[in-house]
């Protein structure tokens, strides 16, 4: 009683508005929160779904999970913590090429974890370019390590939006991210080490 079943004859519509959603978000017509919030008014518009269980599908945790990682992140990049830990670590890296590449992906794997994948790529692209222009080095492949770190945040629900989207509805816990994303951002890190020298030479 009191149950809503899914209108699935309406599935063709949701795919529609989905795809609306999609173009207009990455060709630049609308910001992707302004194209998410026209796609959740069309749903209920259409009659998708109403509005008692869209509201339902709220996830208040999930919310407050996503604020608050967004209010550390800041507190990181703005008060210089952030870039203090990096360049601290890039100093201890020394001068081979290798070891300095791997530095700066996992470097840039624990910041992005922490704070948003946008604000870890803006923190080490600046610290790498001159540390790879002080030593002579090509910065394309670091460029590259930091592109790739940056994007493989599996480690924590807070380190990409998609890892909070499917937090709440899928039930998973902080530790299940720790227990099956850490091996897979380390199977990552490990597979973009040994190829990326291999199609862009460090120097």
């Amino acid at each position: 009683e009191g149950s809503v079943f899914p209108r699935h004859e309406r599935s063709w519509v949701a795919w529609l508005i989905l795809l609306g959603l999609v173009l207009t978000a990455s060709l630049g017509v609308l910001d992707l929160l302004t194209a998410s919030f026209a796609a959740a008014g069309a749903m209920v518009l259409t009659g998708c779904c109403n509005v008692s269980s869209a509201r339902r599908s709220i996830e208040l945790d999930v919310l407050l999970v996503i604020a608050a990682s967004f209010g550390i992140g800041r507190a990181l990049e703005t008060s210089g913590a952030a870039a203090e830990f990096a360049t601290t670590l890039l100093g201890g890296a020394g001068h081979h090429p290798w070891v300095l590449l791997a530095t700066i992906y996992l470097m840039t794997m624990v910041l992005t974890e922490v704070v948003t994948n946008n604000a870890a790529a803006v923190i080490m692209f600046p610290l790498a370019l001159a540390t790879t222009q002080s030593l002579g080095l090509n910065m394309l492949p670091f460029a590259i390590a930091i592109a790739m770190a940056a994007s493989a945040s599996f480690a924590t629900p807070i380190g990409y939006q998609t890892n909070l989207m499917v937090y709440g509805p899928g039930g998973y816990r902080f530790t299940d991210y720790v227990r099956f994303g850490l091996p897979l951002n380390l199977i990552l890190a490990a597979v973009a080490l040994m190829l990326i020298p291999v199609f862009w030479p460090l120097s």
